[in-house]
């Protein structure tokens, strides 16, 4: 500690050594724990000295500690004016800065300190964080290592280097790295729960679960923990714990605790108030809407709606597979359509596809939010559209500060964000029935028809697959469930168990994440009086060789809290009949929702006891089952699921009737879209 020299009045030695007294007494106080009474002694110093900068600099690190961010901003400045040269001050306000999100000023002071002290092992590691933040990932890592190397027993920096490992995808090194940190401080709890992240990531689920068993027992409230437990466990169907956990999870979700993050939810309960409830905790959390509200001017010669999709997933993934027809069919004459794509550049033929689908494709995945903002509003758009919702690679932050005038949650998370910056969701009646718009912080579009957009390009194996190829028995009555493992919860299984003893030639057809899980359920099987031998296990294949293979089974049966979104419209595109349960939230509706809009009604059950007794009565009744298949051939190409010129319109007289209320100065409101005219009607009666 040290003073300088007054930059205001002239102090005397008497007052000087008065504020000095006063600051050790203070500075002593707060190293025993008593901030009260320090920041008391400060506040004294500074009336003797108003320029003794270490009282100054305490003053502003109790502020920050007490999260009064602006006072500690003031306080950081004064001190550093009168001694710009101080390292630790440059590096403690470079931490406040970061948290203010002023990035590009907290890293002028973290180098600004490197500078003057090269081998200041802290600024090298919130450097790093500060460089995680803003998504530039390579110089973080830079950083962490440099840190390192000067204090190799430095375990947050060997953390943070895994973190930003992971964030590169590269997770065996993150392990590594979280192994070393471990090494060094074996409670460190943090770094088990990351280091389960990372080894989930790798498909080794149960050392994940491991880890984060052991993250639990050193810090039992480390937030969503609990439900990325769980989460890991249903993804290997790993059911020994489930329902204590289950509770324990919805008890603390109920509670407004932050027990599970709002993806995972989704597949654990269909009750769309908890579901409300989890997505607002996390939100609140970490991505509030913005203090101060972004005013947008009227574009000048506005001649089409600039609408701005953002996504990370323009890729081979279940969204893009999904949506990227509806890009292709907008009107381009009264639409112009721009992509924000933050997810990885795969090079891979839909990426291709994508990017000549879109009139503007722009690859932020680089761009920190600040810049992804900066550069969303420089274009003007009239609406944003979150593909990402609540999934991997979101970015909610660009839309807590809003991008655009009107913010629209579509397609990529099954449910509310709830933000109450996003004005609007895209739905239709089956996905949210009127009476549940009050678990919903948007506003709903209602379409005509079904909310998801299909592809009609999307491809099928032109080898017709045999059974004999899939190893499947050649006479069994085949049913199947191509869903992602975390979505079969034991009261799924119940049922699909109830359905096999019904029907003594069938079998169960799956899709195998890995030989772990699939021993986990045929344990499960045989617990509930199935033989083992009758769960078939589909190992992965490229997309068009799975469609194909999808001909060789009898009947598809849906699985409940989360339904088969894109899988039922795969399913229903080769031919394949689907059988579904509708529960109460978004996610527990899609499959009814593709099936109404293809005509097959008859394939939506209301409870699980019609949803078993149905899946037998079409399994006996083979000719039954033969005429929902021809309907659904005849329907496939004339029904509203797979016309995606039909939903385009739809989504494009929605675009324009909230643009209008938007500029007529009235509030989001829930609509209903009627059924569009046909472009070329459209134009005659313009």
């Amino acid at each position: 500690m040290r003073n300088i020299a007054s930059a205001g009045r002239p102090v005397s030695p008497g007052d000087a050594m008065k504020a000095h007294s006063r600051f050790q007494e203070g500075f002593a106080l707060h190293q025993q724990g008593d901030i009260n009474a320090a920041r008391v002694l400060y506040e004294r110093a500074l009336k003797w000295h108003p320029s003794h900068f270490d009282a100054l600099h305490m003053l502003a690190t109790i502020a920050y500690q007490a999260g009064q961010l602006d006072k500690a901003e003031a306080l950081f400045l004064k001190a550093l004016k009168i001694d710009p040269d101080a390292v630790y001050a440059l590096n403690n306000f470079g931490n406040l800065l970061q948290d203010l999100k002023k990035y590009k000023t907290a890293l002028a002071h973290y180098d600004r300190a490197l500078s003057l002290d090269p081998n200041y092992v802290d600024a090298h590691n919130n450097r790093g964080d500060l460089l995680q933040q803003m998504g530039r990932w390579t110089e973080a890592l830079e950083s962490y290592e440099r840190a390192i190397a000067l204090s190799p027993n430095y375990a947050a920096a060997h953390y943070n280097r895994g973190n930003a490992l992971g964030m590169m995808g590269r997770f065996e090194e993150a392990v590594a790295s979280y192994d070393l940190a471990l090494g060094l401080v074996p409670d460190y709890a943090q770094a088990h729960m990351n280091r389960g992240n990372a080894l989930n990531e790798l498909g080794r689920h149960a050392d994940a679960v491991d880890s984060f068993d052991r993250a639990i027992e050193y810090a039992p409230d480390i937030p969503y923990l609990l439900g990325t437990r769980l989460h890991v466990n249903m993804q290997m169907c790993d059911w020994r714990h489930y329902r204590e956990r289950l509770d324990a999870v919805l008890d603390a979700v109920k509670s407004n605790q932050p027990a599970s993050l709002p993806f995972p939810l989704l597949a654990l309960t269909s009750d769309p108030a908890l579901q409300l409830r989890a997505a607002q905790t996390w939100i609140t959390a970490t991505y509030p809407a913005a203090k101060q509200a972004h005013r947008f001017s009227k574009r000048a010669n506005k001649t089409r709606l600039r609408i701005g999709y953002f996504s990370a997933d323009f890729r081979q993934h279940p969204v893009a597979q999904l949506i990227a027809g509806l890009f292709e069919a907008h009107d381009r004459s009264r639409f112009e359509i721009y992509a924000f794509s933050s997810g990885p550049d795969t090079r891979d033929e839909m990426r291709l596809r994508l990017e000549s689908g879109f009139e503007h494709f722009i690859d932020v995945r680089e761009e920190s939010d600040a810049q992804l903002i900066a550069r969303a509003r420089e274009l003007e758009l009239d609406i944003a559209v979150d593909l990402s919702g609540l999934t991997t690679g979101c970015r909610p932050a660009v839309f807590a500060a809003r991008v655009a005038p009107v913010q629209i949650n579509y397609l990529g998370y099954p449910g509310t964000m709830g933000a109450t910056y996003m004005d609007y969701i895209l739905a239709d009646e089956t996905l949210i029935p009127p009476e549940s718009e009050r678990f919903y912080t948007e506003k709903v579009i209602y379409l005509p028809h079904s909310y998801q957009p299909n592809d009609r390009k999307r491809a099928v194996a032109s080898h017709p697959l045999t059974r004999k190829e899939l190893a499947l028995p050649q006479e069994a009555f085949v049913f199947c469930c191509f869903n992602n493992n975390y979505k079969i919860t034991p009261e799924t299984f119940d049922r699909w168990m109830a359905i096999l003893r019904a029907v003594p030639d069938s079998v169960l057809w799956l899709l195998q994440a890995s030989e772990h899980t699939a021993n986990n359920l045929r344990r499960e099987a045989h617990n509930r009086g199935v033989s083992p031998d009758r769960l078939f296990f589909a190992p992965k294949l490229p997309v068009d060789q799975h469609l194909a293979r999808q001909k060789c089974a009898d009947l598809f049966i849906d699985s409940l809290p989360y339904n088969a979104h894109t899988t039922t419209s795969d399913a229903l595109w080769v031919g394949l009949p689907v059988l579904t349960c509708l529960g109460e939230g978004f996610a527990s509706r899609v499959a009814a929702s593709l099936l109404r809009a293809v005509h097959l009604p008859e394939l939506v059950t209301e409870n699980a006891e019609a949803f078993v007794a149905r899946a037998i009565e079409l399994a006996r009744d083979r000719g039954q089952l033969e005429a929902i298949r021809q309907k659904l051939e005849t329907n496939r190409l004339t029904a509203p699921l797979f016309d995606i010129e039909r939903l385009a319109r739809a989504i494009e007289c929605a675009f324009i009737e909230v643009d209008e209320r938007r500029q007529a100065g009235l509030p989001p409101v829930s609509i209903h879209i009627a059924e569009p005219l046909p472009l070329t009607d459209r134009a005659s009666k313009r």
